[in-house]
């Protein structure tokens, strides 16, 4: 019983701290292309089939685009969908609406990858009570920084 424990604990630390060094990779990643190739590295070396791997999976190659020479196009339209579809499956994944949120605020408006601004924008408003605390400090830090977010609605995450 202790080694079924033991294992599953490891995993679960194994899991929890490649989701951190994710989460931790994507918040610098615009700051710099050293700082993007350093999240689309980051994000290729995660394995897992967990959701929220899957949705910064699917922001890295969005990102891609940023320093790519070709199919630059090809490889948001990709990103795009494949974090579309992640969403669409896990609808109430605040994470998820993170990401995309993110996304869609830092991509040229000249792609058209903004409709989900709002939405994304009232879910984490109204479903920002019912997270961890580790997401709860994460949504923080992203709504310090938003363009979106007004100061009101900065205010009301505490």
């Amino acid at each position: 019983m202790k080694l079924i424990f033991s294992f599953l604990a490891a995993f679960i630390l194994f899991f929890q701290s490649s989701l951190e060094t994710l989460r931790e990779s994507y918040t610098k990643a615009n700051s710099s292309n050293a700082n993007t190739e350093a999240f689309i590295n980051a994000a290729e070396k995660t394995s897992g089939s967990d959701a929220v791997i899957q949705g910064y999976k699917a922001a890295a190659q969005i990102m891609e685009a940023k320093t790519a020479k070709t199919n630059r196009k090809a490889l948001v339209k990709s990103g795009a969908t494949s974090l579309e579809s992640i969403i669409k499956n896990n609808p109430n994944n605040a994470e998820l609406r993170v990401i995309r949120m993110s996304v869609q605020e830092n991509i040229p408006k000249i792609v058209a990858y903004r409709g989900s601004l709002k939405d994304d924008k009232a879910f984490l408003l109204n479903n920002y009570n019912k997270q961890n605390a580790s997401l709860k400090n994460y949504i923080k830090r992203f709504a310090a920084q938003s363009k979106t977010m007004t100061d009101a609605e900065r205010a009301t995450l505490k």
